[in-house]
């Protein structure tokens, strides 16, 4: 655990320094992921669909607000749409339209929220979308999660259908765009997990405010059970064909989900929680304090030692401990030349007597 919390906050040094680049960097890859899956999905027309087309509108939505990105990306939709029949591409952009006032009505600045969504149910994990949505906003993210469902299965049912309106005749073409109709606002599907959706993030958001312990890691295992069971009791009740291993899979990422971002942004130590409870001349107050974990990051330092900074540090040292220093130096050098003499006499005197040298001189005095 505390190697992840010192991973989180080193990404938050990371992210503090280049978030500009990095933001860049994610809208890019959210463009390439979403171009992508359109074009693979719905590629009516050869030449939006090429990888030049959606190589460039991912770098050209990179450099401006998410918005743009949401609207690239419906008039790509429109355009594969008009490339296979051109009722359903006004249809489209009808419901397009709808959807996209009562979106900008309630959450504007929440453009990706829509991207977010769409992108979850493209990828088979929708049960991410409540965990995340409730988690990390407001009952108002129902909106744009609802637009984001409703744009998918949109694209879903043109692309089973496509055959059948690509070989439709003028009659029949009219009678293809009622059906279409009637299946894109009558699609069972989509309205069970738009409302499996809208009770999820319900649920997280409302469990992830309580004062209970590990509220975060409740809210999402809530959320994740109540779509699993809204999904599969309407799969048998109204007779479709989800996936049950696709509903597994997704509850897994769901809670993964979950995890991660508690990790990220809810980080708390519940071992040291605290309850205060004071009062004024009108109310009594009771408040639950739980503290914030908070992981210092290990700095390694390197420090190399080299003969210019000895001598660095030698000059910067004071004149009185250098005189100092300087005074036992010679001392020392004085103390051992007189040892040296002094071994030097007797080392003298000691062969004198073993060559015989004194008595030689006494015998010459």
């Amino acid at each position: 655990m505390s190697t992840l919390l010192v991973l989180r906050e080193r990404l938050k040094k990371i992210y503090a320094a280049y978030s500009a680049y990095i933001l860049k960097i994610l809208q890019l890859l959210m463009g390439l992921l979403l171009f992508g899956l359109i074009n693979s999905n719905v590629g009516f027309m050869k030449i939006a669909s090429s990888i030049l087309s959606t190589v460039g509108l991912s770098v050209i939505c990179a450099f401006f607000p998410m918005i743009v990105m949401v609207i690239a990306a419906t008039v790509l939709i429109l355009v594969h749409f008009y490339a296979l029949s051109m009722p359903i591409a006004v249809v489209s952009g009808a419901i397009f339209l709808l959807m996209y006032i009562f979106y900008f009505r309630f959450s504007p600045g929440k453009a990706w929220l829509v991207l977010v969504s769409a992108l979850a149910f493209g990828l088979k994990i929708p049960f991410v979308v409540p965990v995340v949505f409730g988690l990390m906003g407001t009952v108002v993210w129902i909106v744009p999660a609802v637009c984001g469902i409703i744009a998918f299965y949109m694209v879903y049912f043109v692309k089973a259908s496509s055959t059948a309106l690509q070989s439709a005749d003028a009659e029949g073409m009219v009678e293809g765009v009622m059906s279409f109709t009637r299946q894109v606002l009558a699609n069972k599907e989509m309205w069970l997990m738009a409302m499996a959706a809208v009770i999820g993030i319900l649920i997280v958001n409302t469990v992830k405010n309580r004062s209970v312990d590990h509220a975060w890691k409740i809210a999402s295992a809530a959320g994740v059970s109540a779509c699993f069971v809204i999904a599969a009791a309407g799969n048998i009740v109204l007779g479709l064909h989800l996936s049950y291993v696709v509903m597994i899979l997704s509850s897994v990422a769901g809670l993964a989900a979950g995890l991660i971002l508690e990790l990220l942004f809810f980080a708390v130590d519940y071992s040291r929680t605290e309850h205060i409870q004071f009062e004024d001349d009108e109310y009594y107050y009771y408040v639950k304090a739980v503290p914030k974990i908070g992981v210092p990051v290990p700095e390694k330092r390197v420090k190399r030692i080299t003969e210019r900074h000895v001598q660095e540090e030698d000059s910067l040292q004071s004149p009185d401990r250098a005189k100092e220093e300087r005074g036992k130096s010679r001392s020392e050098k004085q103390d051992s030349s007189l040892d040296r003499t002094t071994d030097e006499i007797l080392l003298t005197r000691s062969l004198s007597k073993e060559l015989g040298l004194d008595r030689n001189s006494e015998e010459h005095e």
